[in-house]
């Protein structure tokens, strides 16, 4: 079943898709912002809210390209990145923060001008950023031929440490409650936990029931973490113990996880060209329950719970022009 609906010039598009089990589901793609100017895929998003903004890595472009959501269009590119990987906006700084993984550097901006701050290095490839409001620190995945957890004071802009690991990291997560960090490894097929206060290594999980462990997302409140496994699963972990809680198929090419906590679902974007959408009926039950189209390659999303929305990038290639999908849940 497919509904068109045209409303102040913005074509909206309901998809439904009817699962195996019988139930089905819905999500609408609101708009889709173009940005023809754009060659090759993308990495990970980072959203001002207050400014109606969203800043999308261009890795293959070598550039940041910033959206204005309001308005539902491309405001402006900063180029000249390494191939650019991860992104976090601070709107107390008013500063953005790139990781680019062909030169292991954490490059800022300002945020307000896009005029070029600081570069911090790093021995090799930075990839993933994760912000800890509560003490100021930026933590960067660092590696490729090694693994560590790097540490940036962003009062002061400077490298002030490094957490080992056994190999280089994929996506990882930060636990509010305890001061935590939990890291995919997928070259060994495991969790690593962190302690942040003691900045060491305190317990490895093997990761059961698939491989390739990248995109990671979390359910704190739960003790629940989901693992996109490039084997073809979303595994569901115990964040107390490491204990393997579910396993459940998805679609090939996964690099994005996403816990939507209001409605208690998983949203799971894949380069096969589909977000599956999990349900989670209890903290030991899971359920796909519907199956959304999207574009070929389309596999990095960015889940913000604020705007109750997920941006969706699609890459370009042949026949296919670059930009972004936002969808609403129903």
């Amino acid at each position: 079943m497919l509904m068109r609906h045209a409303l102040i010039g913005v074509c909206f598009v309901t998809v439904v898709i009817t699962c195996g089990c019988g139930s089905s589901s819905a999500l609408v793609m609101e708009k889709s912002i173009q940005l023809p100017n754009v060659k090759g895929g993308f990495d990970l998003m980072a959203v001002d809210l207050a400014g109606a903004r969203l800043f999308l890595a261009a890795e293959d472009n070598g550039s940041v390209e910033v959206l204005d959501l309001a308005a539902g269009k491309a405001a402006f590119s900063i180029p000249g990145l390494h191939q650019p990987k991860w992104i976090v906006y601070r709107a107390e700084s008013n500063k953005i923060y790139v990781a680019n993984g062909a030169d292991g550097t954490v490059r800022t901006f300002d945020a307000r001008t896009f005029a070029p701050l600081k570069v911090l290095e790093f021995k090799e490839k930075a990839n993933n950023l994760r912000y800890d409001a509560a003490t100021a620190l930026l933590y960067v995945g660092v590696g490729n031929t090694f693994g560590a957890i790097g540490i940036i004071d962003t009062k002061s802009d400077v490298v002030v440490g490094q957490i080992p690991l056994a190999t280089f990291p994929k996506q990882f997560e930060l636990e509010k409650s305890s001061g935590r960090i939990f890291v995919n490894e997928p070259q060994v097929s495991q969790v690593a936990v962190l302690d942040r206060a003691s900045r060491s290594v305190t317990a490895t999980w093997p990761v059961s029931g698939g491989t390739n462990n990248v995109p990671m997302a979390f359910d704190e409140t739960r003790h629940r973490l989901f693992l996109g496994c490039g084997s073809g699963t979303l595994v569901v972990m115990d964040s107390t113990n490491g204990n393997s809680i579910a396993s459940l198929p998805i679609a090939s090419d996964v690099d994005g996880v996403w816990y939507d906590a209001a409605r208690r679902l998983i949203y799971v974007s894949c380069g096969a060209g589909e977000i599956d959408v999990i349900r989670q009926t209890d903290a030991d039950h899971y359920e796909r329950m519907a199956t959304i189209a999207t574009a070929p390659g389309a596999a990095t999303s960015l889940w913000i719970q604020q705007l109750a929305r997920l941006f969706v990038a699609v890459p370009q290639r042949d026949g296919q022009q670059a930009g972004v999908r936002v969808y609403k849940p129903r």
